[in-house]
């Protein structure tokens, strides 16, 4: 019988859903994200909690199975955010623990070509962002870029800015995913901004001019939402974020 697991679309939370899967002893499953669900479900449905421990058990049993970088492209893979893939993601996972060899080149199985695949498409659009992006000055010396990626690579840019960038301030904000990384010259973190209606992210420009009111505005705002749920990872990510986010991610991606 299929069951049905239905989680928050955040990396913890496939991890979690994995351990589901193995603790209660699952076979045929589908994974869903929450945000994507549109009426009632009918059938075996479970919800998956995310859970730190039973995450960073599941991390640790990966980690055993395919090597560093597989884990990296795996996370890699995931920031892609295209609708249906989770369950490509699950199927990589479930494969490498029922394996009993590294099957991280084995591209026969449709698995791991199609994480390949993703991680080439994350790879091209992350080194796209480093090569296009163009930061401009606001009136108190930080530096501001706003883009809008295909896929969520912001959290891939932060090792290759923070480097060539360490003397100045700055913000890139994805106008798309509405959050942004903000660096104040010793650490970074995600950061969102809650704007006017009338005022888009993209609009944040006009503060390199005249306009005192959009400006405030940028500032006032900034500090209601440092701290974004929806993008928290915690210990699985925690390399080059301050202390929640990156243990996955090298410059090797």
């Amino acid at each position: 019988m299929m069951t049905t697991l239905i989680y928050d679309g955040t990396f913890e939370g496939l991890l979690t859903a994995v351990f589901e899967i193995y603790e209660h002893k699952l076979g045929l499953v589908k994974l869903h994200q929450s945000k994507e669900l549109e009426g009632a479900l009918f059938g075996n449905t479970i919800y998956v909690v995310t859970d730190e421990a039973r995450a960073n058990r599941v991390l640790k049993g990966l980690k055993l199975r395919v090597s560093s970088i597989g884990v990296q492209r795996l996370y890699a893979a995931h920031l892609a955010e295209i609708a249906g893939e989770d369950n490509t993601l699950l199927g990589f996972i479930r494969y490498a623990f029922d394996s009993q060899q590294n099957i991280e080149e084995d591209y026969g199985n449709r698995y791991v070509l199609r994480i390949s695949e993703l991680v080439r498409m994350v790879r091209r659009e992350k080194h796209r962002m480093e090569a296009f992006i163009r930061f401009q000055k606001l009136k108190d010396e930080t530096f501001y870029a706003g883009i809008e990626p295909d896929f969520n690579v912001l959290p891939l840019l932060i090792r290759h800015f923070k480097s060539r960038y360490a003397d100045q301030k700055w913000i890139i904000y994805d106008i798309r995913r509405k959050y942004g990384i903000y660096y104040d010259l010793h650490d970074t973190q995600f950061v969102t901004f809650d704007f006017e209606a009338q005022l888009k992210a993209a609009d944040v420009v006009t503060a390199y001019t005249n306009d005192e009111r959009i400006y405030q505005q940028l500032w006032q705002n900034y500090f209601k939402s440092v701290n974004i749920p929806s993008r928290k990872n915690t210990k699985l990510h925690v390399r080059h974020i301050p202390k929640r986010y990156w243990k996955h991610l090298t410059e090797k991606i």
